[in-house]
């Protein structure tokens, strides 16, 4: 992944920017960057994940090779069935993931600074239109 550190969010509306953050990312990847995003994911090359960061961008790269990684892994291989699809149904697919992978990572910091139910009402209840934008 970048070498960019980002802060780790602590509080129910820290999570919920970087989520905003990297949910960005990933949809600027999968629309206004697409023909990018495309070309990188070369299905000649290894397990490829799409990560979204904190800061709004976007990054294809290999899988983090620490054990276990600090976060919850994007789906990997993303590459792979890029070629055997339609690009819209594999865009749709890599989107569906992404926000799978989101949602895996926002609650991966509410259990690992304690938040109880509460805290997660509140984070599903920052947005209204929660449901993720399909591409």
């Amino acid at each position: 992944m970048e070498g960019i550190p980002h802060p780790i969010p602590r509080t129910v509306e820290e999570v919920f920017s970087d989520f905003k953050g990297r949910r960005a990312g990933l949809i600027k990847a999968l629309t206004t960057d697409v023909e990018k995003f495309y070309q990188q994911c070369d299905p000649e090359k290894e397990n490829l994940c799409l990560y979204g960061f904190p800061n709004e961008t976007w990054e294809v790269n290999l899988p983090v090779e620490e054990v276990p990684p600090e976060l919850p892994e994007p789906a990997l291989g993303i590459n792979f069935a890029r070629d055997g699809m339609q690009e819209k149904d594999w865009l749709s697919l890599v989107a569906v993931h992404s926000d799978s992978w989101l949602l895996a990572v926002a609650f991966y910091f509410g259990a690992r600074f304690g938040f109880g139910k509460n805290e997660r009402t509140r984070f599903l209840n920052f947005s209204p239109s929660f449901t993720p934008k399909r591409v």
